[in-house]
């Protein structure tokens, strides 16, 4: 029997567009996660918050009941443990009316109001605000004022809020951080996406620290400077989740960091991290950096995180006294010894 201790959470974002590949709520390694952020509902420019697809969200054939958030409802009676948390917003659409309705008191009111029904009406335990992102001090304002209305809705203790922030000082000075954690029980701190094919140079996407030398301005980045910064701000650590990807970026043509790639500006190479190393591709750890990369196969240089890393990102959350970390997402998880959730389970409840 997996032990959970109340002050540590290991949790998963659960994309709904999942239940189409065959990956349903119950694939998940659910005995070993804390939260599930189910991804994701949308907002109408009038501040209503609505499922983005119903039918994967309330009406599709799945685990002997209609609909993902059913199926959850269901599993958390199975894993009392276990809190299911709706995330509203996303990247794109997802997050095109956030400004608008965060600027205006009735939207905002109604957001909450609607939240809470989705919440109370699926059994949920709360909901997770992914705007990416405030833009300037303005919306940074607006979107305290919108967590201040949803905690009206739904307050502490009884109901979780939290909130994904990119890692990013050019993004979080835009809020104030340390009124903004007064209704927040988390900041999902999303501590990857730091290269890719919007710079021009190959470089690791999630490392935990910074080289000693970066090679350009994203090599300066890391978790550890994100999570300083939020620190700096009078957020306590413990509502800090370490962000860790389950997927990996791929720069073709290159064999280390810091080299121009063949691929074309803004072009995806992404690769699941269930799917890493590639075939024929030889993996290496890094861990002063707390970064995984493998090179060969179809992918040359790919950067993700592995159990090794995982682990020591796990270590780093507990030494720092953070809240714990989350996956995007629990789907791209491997099995057995490969496994990213299991590693970074042992390691936040090792003694």
């Amino acid at each position: 029997m997996k032990i959970f201790s109340p002050f540590v959470a290991n949790g998963v974002y659960y994309p709904n567009w999942r239940i189409y590949r065959n990956e349903p709520p119950s694939s998940l390694k659910l005995g070993l996660i804390s939260h599930v952020f189910y991804s994701f509902a949308w907002v109408k420019l009038d501040g209503t918050v609505y499922l983005s697809d119903e039918w994967a969200d309330s009406q599709i054939d799945v685990d002997g009941t209609k609909g993902c958030l059913r199926s959850f409802q269901n599993l958390k009676a199975k894993h009392s443990h276990l809190k299911v948390v709706l995330s509203i917003g996303g990247g794109g659409k997802g997050s095109d009316n956030f400004a608008a309705v965060a600027a205006n008191p009735a939207s905002r009111e109604r957001f909450a109001h609607t939240a809470r029904e989705l919440v109370n009406e699926y059994g949920l335990d709360g909901i997770d605000i992914d705007w990416e992102h405030p833009s300037d001090h303005k919306q940074g304002h607006n979107y305290i004022a919108l967590l201040a209305a949803i905690r009206q809705h739904l307050p502490s203790p009884h109901y979780v809020l939290t909130s994904a922030l990119p890692a990013g000082e050019w993004a979080l000075r835009n809020i104030d951080l340390c009124n903004a954690h007064q209704y927040l029980d988390y900041i999902n701190l999303m501590t990857y996406d730091f290269s890719g094919p919007w710079v021009p140079q190959s470089g690791h996407h999630a490392q935990l620290f910074s080289p000693r030398h970066p090679h350009n301005e994203a090599a300066r980045l890391s978790a550890d400077s994100a999570v300083s910064y939020v620190t700096s701000k009078s957020v306590p650590p413990s509502k800090i989740l370490l962000g860790i990807p389950a997927y990996g970026r791929s720069f073709l043509g290159c064999h280390n960091p810091g080299q121009k790639y063949s691929g074309s500006a803004g072009e995806e190479g992404t690769f699941e991290y269930k799917d890493l190393p590639r075939p024929g591709a030889i993996e290496y750890t890094d861990e002063n950096l707390g970064a995984a990369w493998c090179v060969g196969g179809d992918g040359g240089w790919v950067s993700y995180d592995n159990p090794a890393t995982v682990k020591i990102k796990a270590g780093y959350a507990r030494n720092n006294r953070l809240g714990g970390v989350f996956f995007w997402t629990g789907t791209a998880d491997g099995e057995g010894s490969r496994s990213l959730v299991e590693a970074s389970f042992s390691r936040l409840h090792t003694q």
